[in-house]
């Protein structure tokens, strides 16, 4: 899949201390910086004249009367996002304000219709600040999640005085020769760098008071007193928690006959309460206090939520956690916030060097992500040094990360890396579209054999009137499937054809409540896509009429090891290029596909009663009951195989038998009844098509209120 560059030119859509730091004290220090490093040129990348250039242009332009008295001014740190169609930027600036990381990162999005979807991240490691009276420019190098066109930022921003609405931040983008590319008006949002919504639930057998607040002068501390609470002590960090407002009691009862939780359990009732949960990456966050671990007092929260998309849940036990003394309060506080710091991906202080790539351990430091009794002199030590806040690279990590090393559910624990082309796997941040796409399979613990053709349900479904297409199959090129690999490659399913169709518009409603489709994605343009055995995972987009990209759910499928010498056989006779093309086109009679078939035909001679060999059953099946047309380019003749009714019978009714020890689907079974009615007709057999048509439990019909484009 291509990449879209949202830095280049052609694709610009314009429609640690704890005390405030100015812009101006920033630049001073980083003026003195540049000094003791011997640095002479301010910008790395850009030459000091470009600078001077675009100062002496913008100032005038940017005059105001003087003022008799000095008046403060704004900082201008904070979110800032772009508006129009096409791609949106969120700019985040870290110069000044509340521990200025001094860094500069943002998050590009796609803008398509209804929907938005993840695009890129990049970060300005060491921007350069030039302060004027009326201007702050910010030059800098990006490092980006791609291979940007247009690397260089220049960021402009007017100075305003603190009772003046907030300026807009100008980021143009510069080539390697410095010729100019993209350029972004952002409006300012918020203080804050990043948002994620947070509930936070309870289980009914807790015993002791909730967490609220903690005033940190109660007992001795490295810091300021002051009242903070879970949702204080994020804003410190950058991080605005929006609170859902549900607070559910999960009653006890989930949990088993003893009343303690497991990790398992937990999952489970996340998925139950967590009002918002997806299991895709998004800005949302679930907490739970709860009584007691099957592990005992000892186990005071746990980041449970490693499956799937992870990072998205974690819990506290108040049986070693509850109460209402200073000391209890105090531990509550660190505990609620160092398990949400695991779902921001934060390892623990002493084990930085787990992450992928790793880092230093930082056993000293004074974190929420440390442990106090391992604090080099213990916890009296670690209390009383500790400022209630996270260590410097901890900050810059939850402000400035790439977003998929970040955000809830992105990034698997402890790995800063994100895979390459993974669009087909970043979820839209907003749709509106109105639909919902589900992909699902039927089969039992959603596992394949080695070499088993891979047949996917993709369902459509949407608010009643919404027009639509029906276009379900990767075929039409309207819906693309994302299909990532054991090793983690992501690969575009790529149809071994491309179906160019007429446009049509389906109505949702109570005659078409939505539209279903079977696809077989083990074989395309790129060979087989489950070729190796382990976990795999699928999603779709489906691209509406309006130019929405619908994301499906993540679908996780496995494919097993074989586990004799007959898995083996028929999983060699499977994999083969002209196999693949017969599974595909659901069997031929082409001559130069006269070897696929000579090995299906070995597998139901040699291994007739193999689950697989369904599949041959079914591709040579459907075959023999229609009639198959071919050329004879020298004679310039067309000849017609007619159907062989009968031989389609007998193979399919084996299909049949066995559909359930198989695993087929509902539509496929029903396509394989379907046939044999069709071919007992040709037979001039009704009495046998009737009984068989009774079968077809999804027959389908004509959809309605179909129109042409």
């Amino acid at each position: 899949m291509n990449r879209a560059d949202p830095t280049t030119a052609e694709t610009n859509f314009l429609s640690a201390t704890d005390r405030e730091f100015s812009v101006d004290e920033v630049a001073e220090i980083q003026a003195l910086d540049a000094t003791m490093a011997g640095t002479e040129s301010p910008t790395p990348g850009v030459e000091a004249s470009e600078t001077e250039t675009v100062t002496k242009e913008l100032e005038p332009k940017l005059h105001r009367p003087s003022i008799p008295f000095p008046l403060a001014r704004r900082p201008i740190s904070g979110l800032y996002r772009s508006g129009g169609m096409g791609f949106q930027l969120e700019l985040r600036i870290d110069m000044d304000g509340r521990r200025p990381m001094r860094k500069v990162s943002g998050d590009f999005y796609q803008v398509s219709g209804s929907t938005m979807s993840y695009l890129g991240s990049f970060v300005v490691d060491a921007p350069v600040l030039t302060v004027l009276p009326n201007l702050v420019i910010i030059n800098g190098f990006g490092r980006y999640t791609w291979s940007a066109g247009a690397p260089k930022i220049r960021i402009s921003i007017p100075r305003t005085f603190i009772f003046a609405p907030p300026a807009p931040a100008t980021l143009q983008l510069f080539t390697l020769a410095n010729q100019p590319g993209a350029l972004y008006v952002c409006q300012y949002v918020s203080a804050c760098y990043r948002t994620v919504h947070y509930e936070f639930d309870k289980v009914s057998d807790v015993n002791t008071p909730l967490f609220d607040h903690y005033n940190t002068g109660s007992l001795p501390s490295g810091g300021p007193a002051r009242n903070l609470s879970v949702i204080s002590a994020y804003s410190e960090a950058g991080v605005e928690f929006q609170a859902t407002g549900r607070n559910d009691v999960i009653p006890n009862t989930e949990t088993g006959a003893d009343a303690l939780w497991n990790n398992s359990e937990l999952h489970d009732s996340m998925e139950r309460h967590f009002s918002r949960w997806q299991d895709t990456p998004q800005w949302a966050v679930w907490e739970v206090a709860c009584q007691e671990h099957v592990l005992g007092t000892g186990l005071y929260g746990i980041m449970f939520d490693q499956q799937g998309s992870q990072r998205q849940g974690c819990a506290i036990f108040h049986a070693g956690i509850g109460g209402t003394t200073p000391d209890k309060l105090r531990l509550q506080l660190y505990t609620y916030v160092h398990e949400l710091g695991h779902c921001f991906n934060l390892l623990h202080s002493w084990q930085k060097s787990l992450a992928t790539p790793p880092q230093a351990d930082r056993p000293a430091a004074l974190s929420w992500m440390n442990y106090p009794w391992l604090y080099p002199g213990g916890p009296a030590a670690f209390w009383n040094g500790f400022a209630f806040q996270f260590d410097d690279p901890e900050i810059i990590h939850i402000r400035h990360a790439f977003r998929n090393d970040v955000v809830i559910g992105g990034s698997n624990f402890a790995i800063h890396s994100a895979l390459d082309n993974s669009q087909p796997f970043d979820q839209n941040l907003e749709d509106n579209s109105g639909l919902k796409v589900e992909l699902s399979v039927e089969k039992s613990g959603k596992s394949f054999l080695f070499g088993e053709p891979v047949l996917i349900t993709i369902k459509l479904t949407g608010r009643e009137g919404r027009t639509v297409h029906p276009y379900l199959h990767p075929n039409f090129g309207l819906v693309q499937l994302g299909i990532c690999k054991p090793n983690g490659d992501v690969l575009v399913y790529r149809p071994l054809m491309d179906h160019c169709v007429m446009g049509q518009a389906v109505t949702l409603g109570p005659e078409n409540p939505s539209l279903e489709e079977v696809i077989y994605c083990g074989y395309g343009k790129d060979g087989f896509y489950f070729d190796r055995t382990g976990f795999y995972q699928v999603r779709a987009i489906y691209n509406a009429p309006d130019g929405s990209r619908v994301m499906s759910n993540i679908l996780h499928v496995r494919v097993r090891h074989p586990v004799s010498v007959a898995d083996e056989d028929v999983a060699d006779l499977f994999f083969g290029q002209e196999q693949g093309t017969l599974l595909y086109l659901q069997g031929s009679d082409s001559e130069f596909l006269r070897h696929g078939n000579e090995c299906f035909d070995k597998v139901l001679e040699q291994h007739a009663d193999h689950p697989l060999a369904a599949y041959a059953y079914l591709i040579k099946g459907l075959n023999a009951g229609r009639a198959f047309k071919s050329i004879d380019t020298r004679e310039r003749k067309m000849f017609v195989r007619k159907p062989r009714p009968e031989e389609s019978v007998n193979l399919l009714s084996r299909v049949s038998e066995v559909a359930d020890r198989v695993g087929l689907d509902a539509i496929t079974v029903d396509t394989v009844n379907q046939s044999i009615a069709d071919a007992h007709l040709r037979s001039g057999n009704r009495t046998a098509a009737e009984e068989t048509q009774k079968r077809v439990t999804h027959a389908r019909k004509p959809l309605a209120g179909v129109q042409f484009a």
